[in-house]
C-alpha cells in the first residue's frame, strides 16, 4: 500500500486441493494437438462483460488463456496456485485481503502482471467506479448486444457483478513491494480468494483507450516496449486514484466492447494471455490454442495446441469422430446418439452429472390461485411430484447410474451431502403418496387446488416434466394447468404469473453467496418464490460469514433440512452429461462444474508418450 502498512491480524484458513503439475514449459510435446468439438462461437475476448458472458465458449477460451489466485476443481475444492501469487487475510473488519503477485509473472507479450492489472480487475467488477444512476441500455446496440460508445461524462464498467468484488466499495491500494494490492470488503464475503483475478491487461486496455502505443514507430508486431507497456499501466493506476471521469471512460469504453469480435482479425495486442495457453489463430467456427511459452505456473501444459471446433450437428459429430478429426466432444446427452459414439472403435463414452440440476419450485406468496400459501397444501402437492418416474423417464436412459437429487444446496460428490440427506427429511417424498396429499388436502380443507407450472415450451425434457408432474398429481384431486411461455425466464417471480415453476440452477460458481441469492428473505436476485424464513436467513447469514469449510457444511445441512420442512419445493436431478474421449489423449477428466472437460486441460498428454514427470 502507497504510504502505509498493514499488520496481519488475522489469516482465514482455506481447504485447498493439493497443486497439480510443473513450473516448466519442458513438458510441451512438440508438435501434439488435441481438437475439441465445442458449442457455439467465440464472440468476445472478454468472457465478463453481458455480451461476453452470453457464450460458455467465451468463458473457456478465458480459463485456458488466464490465470489467478486459485480455481475450483473437479469436487467442489478450491486449488491455491502458489505459483501465480497468494492471496491473504490481514484484517477481519474491514475484512482486508492482500493479493500479492508472485515475482516473475508475465504476460505472453513479455510484459510483467502487476497490481495495475488487478486494480483494472477491481475497477470492471466492482462497480465502484461507475457514474451513479446510469441506465446502460441507452448504450447497447439492440441489433448485437454489444455495448456502444460512452460520453466522456459517463464511466460504466459492463463487469460481472456478483461475484465478490462489488462488496469492495472503497478503492484499493498498491503496496510498497510493487506486487500487492490490498482490496477492502464492506463485509466479509466467503469467495474473496477467488474474486480478484488479472483479467484484461492493464497496459493493452490503457494503451488503446488512453492513446499511448506500446511500440515504437516501425516496431515489428508483438515487439514491446516495456517502458511504454509501464507507462500505460501508470496512466490506468492514476486514472482510478484520480477519479479521472474522462480517462476512466474511455478505459471503460475498451473494456466493454474492444474485446468484441466482430469478423475481423483481432489485433495481435488483443490476444495477449496470462495463463498456459494463447490464442494463435482464429477463423470461422475455429480458435487454435498454443501453450503460451511465456507462462512458467503451475498449471504447464503437456499439450502444445488445443484447436476448439465449433461443431453443432450431430450427425456431422458423429462423422468426424469417426474419421479421427475430433479427439474430445461433450455433445447434449441423448441415448441413441450415446450408443452410436459407443460404436466408434477408439473413442470412450462416459454418461455423467453437471452441477446444473432440475428442480420443482413452489411459490409461498403472490402467486396465480395462491394455493401455497398453506404448507399443508405445499406437502401435499410434493407428496405427488413422480420425483422417481421422471429420473426413469428422462435421465436414466442417458445415464444409467444416474439417482435422484436429494438435497437443495450440496452436491453429490461434495462433502456432507451423504450425511444431509440422511436427515434432512427428503425421504418423505422419495416415491409419491397419493393418499398423503389427499389426507394434507382434507386437513387443509381444500377441494381441487389449481396448480399453474411455468416451463420452457420449447424443451421437450421440461414439457414431458410438465405431463408426468400432471397425471401424477391428478390422482390426489390437484388441477395442474399449463402456465408454459417462451418468455419464461422474465416472467420468473412476477406476482399472480403462476404457481410452480420448473428449471434449473447452476449456483455453485457462486459458492456459498449462492444460499443467500437464492434463499435469504431479502435477497433480489434470486429469491423468486418469495420464501421468507428468519430461521433460514440466520443460516444464510452463517453460512457467508466464514471460510471454515466445516462450519460452512454443517450451517448447510442445516439449512437443507429446514427447506424440505418448509415444502419449499423438491430437487429433482442433476443434468446429465455425455463426454467423449479418443484414444489419443489421456488425462481428460471433465468436472461438474462450468468449465467441464477443460477445468485441468494442462494435465492433458498425448496418449502415444508417457505422461511427463513434474
Amino acid at each position: 500500500m502507497r504510504g502505509a502498512r498493514i499488520a496481519a491480524i488475522a489469516v482465514v484458513t482455506v481447504v485447498a486441493a493439493a497443486l497439480v503439475g510443473c513450473t516448466d514449459q519442458d513438458r510441451v510435446v512438440a508438435g501434439s494437438t488435441v481438437t475439441v468439438a465445442v458449442g457455439g462461437a467465440l464472440t468476445s475476448l472478454n468472457a465478463n462483460t453481458s455480451f461476453g458472458r452470453a457464450s460458455a465458449l467465451n468463458a473457456d477460451v478465458a480459463y485456458l488463456t488466464g490465470t489467478g489466485f486459485a480455481y475450483a476443481d473437479a469436487s467442489y475444492g478450491t486449488v491455491v496456485d502458489d505459483s501465480f501469487g497468494t492471496a491473504t487475510v490481514t484484517a477481519e473488519d474491514p475484512l482486508t485481503v492482500r493479493y500479492t503477485i508472485a515475482d516473475g509473472v508475465r504476460w505472453s507479450d513479455g510484459v510483467p502482471i502487476t497490481p495495475a492489472d488487478l486494480l483494472l480487475a477491481w475497477a470492471a467488477n466492482s462497480g465502484a467506479v461507475d457514474t451513479p444512476d446510469v441506465d446502460p441500455d441507452e448504450y447497447v446496440d439492440p441489433e448485437t448486444g454489444r455495448m456502444g460508445e460512452l460520453p466522456d461524462d459517463v464511466v460504466h464498467f459492463d463487469g460481472a457483478l456478483g461475484r465478490g468484488l462489488e462488496l469492495a466499495t472503497q478503492t484499493p491500494q498498491i503496496g510498497d513491494d510493487g506486487r500487492s494490492l490490498f482490496v477492502h470488503y464492506d463485509e466479509f464475503t466467503p469467495g474473496w480468494q477467488t474474486a480478484l483475478a488479472p483479467g484484461l491487461p492493464a497496459h493493452v486496455v490503457a494503451a488503446r483507450a488512453l492513446d499511448l502505443p506500446l511500440a515504437d514507430d516501425g516496431a515489428e508486431d508483438g515487439d514491446i516496449d516495456p517502458d511504454r507497456a509501464e507507462k500505460a499501466a501508470d496512466a490506468l493506476v492514476d486514472a482510478i486514484e484520480q477519479d479521472d471521469t474522462a480517462s476512466l471512460s474511455a478505459i471503460a469504453e475498451v473494456w466493454d466492447s474492444g474485446y468484441d469480435l466482430t469478423g475481423r482479425a483481432p489485433d495481435p495486442e488483443l490476444l495477449v494471455a496470462s495463463g498456459p495457453y494463447r490464442i494463435s489463430d482464429l477463423a470461422d467456427g475455429r480458435v487454435e490454442l498454443t501453450a503460451n511459452p511465456r507462462y512458467r505456473g503451475s498449471r504447464a501444459p503437456a499439450i502444445e495446441t488445443i484447436v476448439l471446433e465449433t461443431v453443432e450437428d450431430q450427425d456431422e459429430l458423429v462423422r468426424r469422430l469417426q474419421a479421427g478429426e475430433i479427439d474430445i466432444a461433450t455433445p447434449a446427452p441423448d441415448a441413441d446418439l450415446a450408443a452410436e459414439l459407443a460404436g466408434i472403435p477408439g473413442v470412450s463414452v462416459a454418461a455423467g452429472s453437471e452441477s446444473t440440476f432440475e428442480h420443482l419450485d413452489l411459490q409461498f406468496s403472490d402467486s396465480k390461485s395462491g394455493v401455497f400459501d398453506d404448507p399443508l397444501v405445499r406437502q401435499a402437492f410434493l407428496h405427488v411430484v413422480p420425483r422417481q418416474g421422471i429420473l426413469d423417464e428422462l435421465v436414466t436412459p442417458v445415464q444409467a447410474d444416474a439417482g435422484l437429487l436429494d438435497s437443495f444446496v450440496l452436491r453429490p460428490s461434495a462433502e456432507g451431502y451423504e450425511e444431509s440427506v440422511a436427515k434432512n427429511g427428503s425421504d418423505a417424498y422419495r416415491i409419491t403418496d397419493v393418499d398423503a396429499a389427499r389426507a394434507l388436502l382434507k386437513e387443509a380443507k381444500v377441494r381441487s387446488p389449481e396448480v399453474c407450472i411455468l416451463y420452457d415450451p420449447a424443451d421437450p425434457r421440461r414439457a414431458e416434466e410438465f405431463s408426468l408432474i400432471r397425471e401424477s398429481a391428478d390422482r390426489a384431486g390437484f388441477d395442474v394447468t399449463d402456465c408454459a411461455r417462451s418468455d419464461w425466464r422474465s416472467i420468473l417471480g412476477v406476482a399472480g404469473a403462476y404457481d410452480a415453476s420448473l428449471f434449473a440452477w447452476d449456483t455453485t460458481r457462486l459458492g456459498p453467496g449462492a444460499v443467500a441469492a437464492v434463499f435469504r428473505s431479502d435477497s433480489a436476485v434470486a429469491n423468486l418464490n418469495h420464501y421468507d424464513n428468519p430461521d433460514a436467513d440466520a443460516l444464510v447469514d452463517e453460512i457467508t460469514s466464514t471460510s471454515d469449510v466445516a462450519a460452512q457444511t454443517e450451517a448447510l445441512q442445516r439449512l437443507d433440512a429446514l427447506l424440505w420442512s418448509d415444502a419449499y419445493g423438491v430437487p429433482l436431478y442433476a443434468h446429465p452429461t455425455l463426454t467423449v474421449v479418443s484414444d489419443r489423449v489421456s488425462g481428460v477428466e471433465r468436472s461438474p462444474l462450468a468449465r467441464g472437460v477443460f477445468w485441468n486441460a494442462w494435465q492433458w498428454t498425448p496418449a502415444a508418450s508417457p505422461a511427463p514427470t513434474p
